[in-house]
């Protein structure tokens, strides 16, 4: 069962600028494990393929693995984290990522390295489970979407970076070196984790009664038709960015005959734009309810995607294709910080079992939905886009289904400012 014992009354004094910007870095570094991990590593894929004599199928199961375990761990973390604190989880999980990442760089075969990029996986989720329960443990209301906003600024470069400096690195190292730079970045996160994050989640908010606690917050979460509404609609969006990312590359120079080079320049652009976007939502979360927010986000979201849609049948080229790209990837500055906010707001003493499941969702529909943009072959972007704008459309749509319950909260956020 759940503690009910009050919340103890903790005074704190305000936090210095120097303190929150080293607070801001270090969860947004947190939170970007997900993308360190996949996407660092992308530009050896041919090399690693070559190494070990397999099949380039062989091969994405490396990919899919990290997936799983990104997806998985989640859901172990963030229970731990609400029964034992954010720290201990935090730390073991980031320790048990370094272990992990070295053990990858010595991986004998494809499938050995598939078996420790799951338990890889597993361990970096931790970081991104727990960061966004720290936010809702230091924060409240439009605060949390504010501060989601600013940690786009650090994670939302880490999908420009983290290939161009995979690619850097094989200059000078092979496949290998790749997963020991990662066991560094753990050792690094662990060392600042450890000496500049202090435990945010006070002994008597936390949860007590084992497995048969995190399944009961698991089932009232899913029961939650606000939350539910939310997460799904978070990660119905993201799924579509993962889409984009899993495709584009073959679909802009394959099809469209874009350099690698040009194909840097608008991934970052891109990119570039999401975090413009994460921080124009920052500034107007404390004068627009969150909800709203999120509402123009995604119905832009899908705009955009339907317009990819409608401009690839039509065969108009890249500049149609570009500007629905840029709409679709931009606007999710807009869906990620408020989408998670609200579907964290109301569970504070839970905020690591709904943080959890809100990854979960992330991971799960973005895994299920990367190898559709290929169903087709090579030759052709109609699925890339129908699948980008079914997950637009879908996002809209589940945010739209929560009907009463949406209006409710607003009515309440907006008492609150």
């Amino acid at each position: 069962m759940i503690t009910t014992s009050p919340a103890p009354t903790i005074v704190q004094s305000p936090p210095t600028v120097r303190s929150r910007v080293q607070l801001i870095l270090i969860l947004g570094a947190l939170s970007a494990f997900g993308p360190l991990s996949i996407d660092m590593y992308l530009p050896a894929l041919p090399a690693l393929t070559r190494a070990f004599g397999a099949s380039a199928s062989e091969t994405q199961l490396t990919l899919s693995a990290c997936l799983l375990g990104l997806a998985l761990g989640q859901t172990i973390s963030g229970p731990l984290s609400d029964a034992l604190g954010r720290r201990r989880p935090l730390l073991i999980g980031l320790a048990c990522y370094a272990l992990a990442s070295l053990l990858c760089a010595l991986a004998p075969s494809v499938f050995a390295l598939a078996a420790l990029r799951l338990v890889q996986g597993v361990a970096g989720a931790a970081g991104i489970v727990i960061a966004r329960a720290v936010v809702r443990d230091l924060h409240s209301g439009i605060a949390v979407a504010r501060f989601f906003s600013l940690l786009m600024l650090v994670n939302g470069l880490a999908p420009i970076l983290a290939p161009v400096f995979g690619g850097q690195l094989l200059r000078y190292t092979s496949w290998r070196g790749v997963f020991v730079t990662l066991a560094i970045i753990g050792i690094l996160l662990f060392l600042a984790a450890a000496t500049g994050l202090r435990e945010t989640l006070p002994a008597g908010r936390r949860q007590t009664g084992g497995i048969r606690t995190t399944l009961t917050t698991f089932r009232g979460l899913l029961t939650d038709h606000a939350f539910l509404g939310y997460a799904l609609s978070c990660g119905l969006a993201f799924a579509a960015m993962f889409a984009y990312i899993s495709g584009s590359s073959f679909v802009l120079q394959d099809i469209y005959g874009v350099s690698p080079q040009g194909f840097s320049l608008i991934f970052g652009s891109n990119a570039l734009g999401l975090v413009v976007a994460g921080q124009v939502n920052g500034r107007l979360v404390g004068r627009v309810p969150p909800v709203r927010l999120l509402a123009a986000g995604l119905t832009t979201s899908a705009a955009g995607a339907v317009a990819l849609l409608v401009v690839v049948i039509s065969g108009v080229g890249l500049v149609g294709v570009l500007p629905s790209l840029f709409v679709v990837v931009a606007s999710l500055g807009f869906v990620m910080p408020n989408a998670a906010a609200l579907a964290l707001s109301g569970h504070q003493r839970t905020a690591g079992s709904a943080s959890a499941l809100l990854g979960v969702l992330q991971y799960a529909i973005g895994a299920a939905a990367a190898p559709l943009v290929g169903i087709a072959g090579a030759d052709t972007a109609v699925p890339m886009a129908l699948v980008i704008a079914t997950l637009g459309v879908c996002a809209l749509a589940a945010l739209m289904l929560l009907g009463r319950s949406v209006r409710k909260l607003t009515t309440v956020s907006s008492a609150r400012t």
